[in-house]
């Protein structure tokens, strides 16, 4: 992609509303804007990111055994009273009714929905455990949203919701969900630390946070620190065999504030283990056995022939919320810095001088070759001053910068920039292309 022909509105100015690291710089680079209180639109940058964690949260669902669905975003409020949330759930439920006096609302979360459908098929334990997933934008109209697409009102949502025929079944679900979430956000780049939670609205009684470091978290939490520094299971773990892996992380202290105690964190942890930070959740999963297929008669036939109710799991991501959780992670005061497997381009080639026929020979062979080896490239071929170039370029954070200007190719050589590390290194462009190619 050519940035001339990009759309990338850049700001120069910090924007006064953002109040935190995430926010700020989305705004600055041209990943989001704003068009209503916790309403954003999403620009040709942050899409592109969007749409990298949103297919690697799939891509691990699916891995884990789960089925992909597109549920409705609007959704009929006699479901939820079939469950008994539609008075319960609150203000933050986006109310409203259609033109034949029905009452609706926009899904601000999806159990309802998912039980109807699993009730119109399934009626045998033989066709058990079922997990099917949604990636759907929800709403939840936060009183006050703040902090940009961390705490805003319409974000995109992975829901997951396994169905079992008993209590064992659906705590091997829980498990293989537990594990996909560490994949998953090891993949993205993020050690994520599961914590005891509370359900909330939800329901249940068995529920875990995953949660990030970061100065900027909205939750106080306490943990042993020992669980940061685990490595993810990986893609080659024994999905018949989780329990192990499961209770090598629950068996150590991890809570949030709203969870916390004291007695037993210094009970547990050794005084050099104790950990005690600011945190982001980006995922949440509960087990709330029949809480919603009773009343809603989920039901099927078990291995007796007498019919019982399922029992239900659900299994949360913010997909749009990472995007935040991910800058606030990785960034330093120039901006942005995007790991790899979700950058929006992998390379962005700095043209130093356009109008220097030599130095655009030698970037179009560049993006050329780069693109004919698979990556995303990210060309700034614009007629501006080079200190632009480099500041947009570490704004948007991309993972590496090709740079190439008229004194290195007179000299047979390019600069190579790391985003992550600052680091750069003159050699051949051919060594460089290979370096970024390998």
């Amino acid at each position: 992609m050519r940035l001339s022909r990009y759309f990338l509105p850049t700001l120069k100015e910090t924007p006064s509303e953002a109040q935190i690291v995430s926010h700020r710089l989305m705004l600055r680079a041209g990943l989001i804007r704003q068009e209503a209180a916790g309403i954003y639109a999403w620009l040709p940058l942050g899409l592109r990111v969007l749409k990298r964690i949103e297919q690697i949260v799939r891509e691990e669902q699916e891995r884990a055994g789960a089925v992909e669905i597109l549920m409705p975003t609007i959704q009929l409020a006699d479901l939820w009273r079939e469950s008994g949330r539609y008075d319960a759930y609150g203000p933050e439920m986006l109310r409203i009714v259609d033109r034949h006096k029905r009452d609706m609302l926009y899904g601000p979360t999806a159990e309802e929905v998912v039980t109807d459908i699993f009730r119109g098929f399934v009626k045998s334990y033989r066709d058990l455990p079922l997990n099917l997933f949604n990636i759907q934008w929800k709403f939840r109209d936060e009183q006050r949203p703040r902090f940009g697409v961390m705490r805003g009102r319409e974000f995109l949502m992975k829901d997951a919701y396994s169905f079992d025929v008993d209590e064992v079944g659906a705590r091997k679900s829980y498990n293989r969900m537990f594990v996909a979430y560490l994949n998953t956000f090891s993949r993205l780049g993020l050690k994520a630390v599961p914590m005891r939670a509370d359900t909330g609205p939800i329901g249940g009684d068995l529920s875990h946070e995953f949660i990030i470091l970061a100065d900027t978290g909205e939750s106080q939490v306490f943990c042993d620190r020992r669980l940061v520094d685990m490595p993810a299971p990986g893609p080659d773990v024994d999905w018949n065999d989780l329990q192990s892996i499961v209770d090598q992380r629950t068996a150590l202290y991890a809570a949030t504030d709203e969870m916390h105690e004291a007695d037993r964190f210094d009970a547990e942890v050794g005084e050099g283990d104790r950990l005690t930070a600011r945190g982001i959740e980006v995922g949440h999963i509960f087990y709330f056995g029949t809480k919603y297929s009773k009343p809603m008669k989920a039901i099927v036939a078990g291995p007796d022939g007498k019919d019982v109710p399922v029992h239900m799991g659900s299994y949360g991501v913010g997909v749009s919320r990472l995007i935040g959780a991910i800058i606030e992670a990785s960034h330093d005061d120039a901006g942005i810095i995007w790991p790899e497997a979700v950058a929006p381009f992998d390379v962005g080639i700095i043209n130093l001088r356009p109008n220097d026929e030599a130095v655009s020979a030698a970037c179009e062979d560049a993006w050329a070759k780069l693109k004919a080896a698979g990556k995303t490239v990210l060309y700034d071929d614009r007629d501006d001053r080079p200190g632009g170039k480099f500041a947009t370029a570490d704004l948007i954070g991309l993972p590496w910068q090709l740079i190439i200007g008229p004194k290195g190719v007179a000299d047979g050589v390019v600069e190579l920039k790391r985003r992550a590390t600052g680091e750069r290194e003159t050699l051949p462009l051919d060594a460089a292309l290979q370096k970024l190619t390998a």
